[in-house]
């Protein structure tokens, strides 16, 4: 479902050139959960960027789904993106004018589906927010922020949902709910999962773990379930 190859990324930063990323290789499975681990710059946001076609590479391959993403136009990136990525972002980034039920329905509008309210409300009732569906988010809870973020992600039924950080604005106890509806909807849904997180029972709760260190990866290894 995932292929990178080679994936190298460099900025510039003073004059000189720093590389954030190098030479990361490797396959996910259609459906596998799995995590992406390090230390604060280790590269794992910019990995999960580049993933979602958010950032372009200095060199190397990325393909989702057959796709080859890094020769795409933003047109063709942002077309594939609504048809094939679920992105769940730490900080929510939900539409603050909207109710949960439009935030979730949105990107379903988008692609023109006529049954948008109908799939919305279902996924609410799924992250148990069915009696919150008419909020606004300033009028949610951050974990209720989240759910409505995690059920926006699966509202198109992507085969690749990227997290980034899903817990990190979450107290432990709140990220334990979130986690625990993500992983059991992404399993409903048969989605491909790759996360980013900091939280090491998370990681743990995946199927696979690939761990960056300096950019590059460190290790590569499956959980004992």
């Amino acid at each position: 479902m995932i292929h990178v190859d080679s994936l190298n990324m460099q900025l510039r930063a003073g004059g000189q050139v720093v590389s954030i990323l190098k030479g990361i290789t490797f396959d996910v499975p259609a459906k596998q959960i799995m995590a992406i681990v390090g230390p604060s710059g280790s590269g794992k946001s910019t990995l999960l960027g580049l993933l979602a076609g958010l950032d372009k590479p200095t060199s190397g391959s990325i393909q989702l789904n057959g796709q080859e993403i890094t020769t795409c136009t933003e047109y063709e990136l942002a077309h594939f993106r609504r048809k094939h990525i679920g992105y769940i972002f730490q900080s929510f980034h939900l539409i603050p004018t909207l109710t949960a039920l439009e935030n979730v329905a949105l990107p379903l509008e988008l692609s023109g589906d006529s049954s948008a309210n109908t799939r919305a409300q279902e996924l609410l009732e799924a992250v148990g927010l069915q009696d919150r569906q008419g909020h606004y988010p300033t009028q949610l809870s951050g974990g209720e922020q989240q759910r409505v973020a995690v059920a926006r992600a699966f509202s198109c039924r992507p085969p690749i949902l990227l997290a980034d950080e899903p817990t990190g604005n979450l107290d432990s106890a709140t990220g334990q709910k979130v986690i625990d509806l993500l992983l059991n909807l992404n399993r409903d849904q048969g989605s491909t999962l790759v996360l980013v997180t900091h939280d090491s029972t998370l990681a743990a709760r995946t199927e696979r773990i690939i761990a960056l260190h300096d950019g590059a990866i460190s290790s590569d290894q499956s959980v004992s379930s």
